[in-house]
């Protein structure tokens, strides 16, 4: 079987005798590779250059046995291509172009073409394709248009995201609007890395678990339904809510054939509350990156052994890398999940 398979088999929830892996965010800061190349270009240089995203996305499955790529891209291409560009703070974090404010700028934002304008996504996507030969599976990604509508609302980073539910709460048609015209650049987004050779795509709700627990519904998942709903019938969807636990149940009937879990959850008790036809991925601390080895093989250990060889589990973690992760740590999850007899 190879990677590619795994992975698939995973995503349908048949058993397997280990777990496929991957990582959240697994290109970045703590390769010598990727800071080498981030030398030489920005960020959002190596985002838009194909042949540069392909070889950051190829980086760390050179070093570690990973069964899935997942394309270096960013979540907020999709604003920028629909009119609203960002770009990194110095004191960190993310400033958008402008905030928006009005009916007047969101009718300013244009859907169409939006395919068009991020092809050089689909261009990566191909590239990395021909690379992996079919090997390992290649995964797509976006931003909810909850997370998105956050950046875009509040004008970048934000702490408390006081303005982004305060216009969920007192101007629906400003909010609605808004997230109508997210889901439909989303929908062709995602529905252009199919096109590009993407075996699957994740969703990343990264803000989902701001929203009071009764509006989540409404302010973010009926969009993700909708997004998932239009792509192909089947076609592995993984959505990933960070802090969104007591929502898991719902998550499952969105039509995702994966749900990722965040640390804060035991994940045995997830694959209790999720129906058996729904995937689960994760979730191991990513803070255990930055301790030793030895840690890693037994925190790893102990999350495979509750998990009890349960099928439809794709090992990750709860949330993305760091850039203190120490990458003796990184090889020693990577081979104690591969080494895995379930």
């Amino acid at each position: 079987m190879t990677s590619r398979e795994r992975f698939l088999s995973a995503c349908a929830c048949q058993p397997l005798d280990r777990p496929p892996v991957w990582i959240m965010r697994q290109a970045g800061r703590y390769l010598p590779e990727y800071r080498a190349l981030k030398a030489q270009s920005s960020f959002l240089e190596m985002v838009k250059t194909p042949d540069l995203a392909a070889e950051v996305t190829l980086q760390p499955l050179r070093r570690f046995a990973l069964d899935a790529a997942i394309i270096f891209s960013d979540i907020l291409v999709i604003p920028e291509a629909m009119g609203q560009g960002y770009k990194f703070r110095d004191e960190g974090g993310i400033a958008m172009d402008f905030r928006l404010e009005n009916k007047a700028q969101l009718d300013r934002l244009d859907v169409t073409g939006v395919a068009q304008r991020l092809d050089y996504v689909a261009q990566a996507l191909k590239r990395v394709k021909t690379e992996l030969k079919g090997e390992k599976a290649l995964l797509g990604f976006g931003g909810s248009p909850w997370t998105l509508a956050t950046y875009m609302l509040e004008g970048g980073s934000a702490d408390d995201f006081e303005r982004s539910k305060a216009v969920f709460y007192s101007d629906p048609a400003l909010f609605n609007a808004l997230l109508e015209k997210l889901t439909a650049a989303l929908i062709e987004y995602f529905q252009m890395q199919i096109r590009a050779g993407a075996d699957a795509i994740q969703i990343f709700d990264s803000w989902g678990g701001i929203i009071a627990g009764q509006d989540y519904e409404a302010a973010s998942l009926k969009w993700i339904q909708q997004i998932i709903a239009a792509l192909p019938k089947d076609f592995p969807v993984i959505l990933y809510a960070k802090g969104t636990a007591t929502q898991l149940t719902a998550q499952a009937f969105s039509g995702a054939k994966v749900l990722g879990v965040d640390w804060t959850i035991d994940l045995a008790l997830a694959r209790k509350l999720v129906p058996g036809n729904v995937a689960l991925q994760g979730n191991l601390d990513p803070v255990l990156m930055n301790t030793s080895p030895e840690i890693v093989r037994r925190e790893v250990t102990k999350l495979l052994k509750a998990m009890g060889g349960a099928p439809g589990h794709i090992f990750n973690l709860g949330h993305g890398i760091m850039p203190q992760a120490k990458i003796e740590c990184v090889e020693a999850l990577v081979e104690t999940v591969t080494n895995w007899k379930s």
